[in-house]
């Protein structure tokens, strides 16, 4: 494509993104910290729900400072349900060292914004574009898919030379003047016509121009990997009741979903019911002998390969023992009335539980 030609695509483009552009939250004026809560919460998430949190994050914590005074549990109930809590974390971290280290602002410099916790390249480069309106081209999954559409890339855009020409498209896409605007027309087209499967193409106005329509090939482009086999995992837990409250425990810091709470449980190992392996688990992480005194129910959850069933029994102490349990894979317990669930934040898993049992499921 001659410099003309990108001239021409990219006028197009942005006309199309102005008239169809949706309203989202971090979009009013484009505030650095907005734009950084979004591309966080964005990863690996669709925009209709980061829209729905975001929203709610906000309330919470309007800015840096809001963000760096909140408790680390605050912040982590806040993110409940958008999983990867790491992400959660390290927020609340980086907000921390802003304060401390830039008044409370993120910095318009990459090495800056790259030395901040969970912040890597293509992060910091969207920060640097939406939120500073800088010339720094964005290739994620929509840009990727659009130019190996209009160029009919035949390699795949996870290969060296396939992200060579991706990002040598969207450097020349890339207009200047409207950085900004050129990388969020470019991520809204894919979003909204461009899209993975059944892609919009009678309705798109690039469609002269896409070598893949014109080969008919549209459906096998972008080429991506195989898709890693899908790893089943069994767990069970216990809802142990005594005197009118729940125990939940705090999972030890440096675990994945370090300081969410949870029902006690595990995984079920091979030739074990789940029943024995909540006895099991619960004698192991609490010292404490219990029996099962009914099933509640079985939820499922999807995570990066792993798809999870989680099987949960209410349980009883057994009589004699003290409601102390000798913490062994946990930070903290708590016995808590039914009520008071809400205020604990939890993987997804324990979550679908709790929200069953406030719902009277």
């Amino acid at each position: 494509m001659t410099t003309t030609d990108f001239s021409s695509l990219r006028t197009t483009l942005l006309e199309w993104f102005a008239a169809h552009k949706r309203p989202l939250p971090w979009r009013r004026d484009y505030q650095p910290y907005e734009v950084w809560i979004a591309e966080i919460m964005g990863q690996q998430t669709q925009v209709e729900r980061v829209a729905e949190y975001f929203t709610r994050w906000m309330e919470l914590f309007p800015d840096v400072a809001a963000l760096a005074r909140a408790s680390e549990q605050d912040v982590l109930k806040a993110w409940e349900g958008l999983g990867y809590y790491s992400r959660a974390r390290n927020l609340h971290h980086a907000a921390a060292q802003l304060m401390a280290r830039h008044a409370g602002a993120l910095p318009a410099d990459e090495k800056m914004l790259r030395d901040l916790p969970g912040i890597g390249p293509y992060t910091a480069a969207a920060i640097l574009s939406i939120g500073f309106n800088r010339p720094c081209p964005l290739v994620d999954a929509n840009v990727e898919r659009i130019a190996a559409r209009l160029r009919d890339l035949e390699e795949p855009v996870k290969s060296a030379p396939g992200k060579k020409a991706v990002a040598d498209w969207a450097s020349r896409f890339l207009d200047e003047t409207r950085p900004r605007l050129c990388n969020e027309a470019l991520m809204e087209f894919g979003e909204l016509v461009c899209t993975p499967k059944n892609p919009r193409c009678a309705e798109c106005p690039l469609v002269s121009s896409c070598l893949a329509h014109r080969s008919q090939s549209v459906a096998l482009r972008p080429v991506l990997k195989p898709r890693p086999t899908r790893i089943d995992v069994t767990l069970a837990c216990g809802i142990i009741r005594h005197e009118g409250r729940l125990y939940i425990q705090q999972r030890c810091a440096n675990d994945r979903w370090g300081g969410l709470w949870e029902f006690p449980g595990g995984g079920v190992e091979a030739n074990e019911t789940p029943e024995q392996a909540t006895l099991r688990e619960i004698l192991e992480e609490t010292g404490w002998r219990v029996r099962i005194s009914g099933f509640f129910r079985t939820v499922t959850h999807c995570y990066t390969r792993y798809r999870v069933t989680l099987h949960c029994f209410w349980c009883e102490l057994e009589p004699g023992q003290s409601p102390q349990p000798r913490l062994n894979a946990a930070d903290q317990y708590a016995w808590v009335k039914e009520a008071e669930l809400a205020r604990y934040p939890y993987p997804s898993g324990p979550r679908q539980l709790v929200e069953a049992l406030l719902d009277g499921k």
